[in-house]
């Protein structure tokens, strides 16, 4: 399995929470990121939201 550039623009006050997390864990904002979305029930938690937003917007 090869390596891909992921590239996000965030808003500024998100990036200090990241920041702040990150910190609290000893990481860098990139490996928290990336050790969010490896975890087990990221996928329920990410369709979760997803399925909210729809709700939310009246997609659903």
């Amino acid at each position: 399995m090869g390596t891909s550039v992921l590239s996000l623009r965030i808003d500024g006050e998100l990036l200090d929470r990241l920041r702040d997390r990150a910190a609290k864990r000893g990481m860098s904002v990139q490996d928290y990121v990336i050790r969010t979305l490896i975890r087990d029930d990221f996928d329920e938690r990410f369709q979760t939201a997803v399925d909210e937003t729809e709700k939310f917007y009246g997609v659903t």
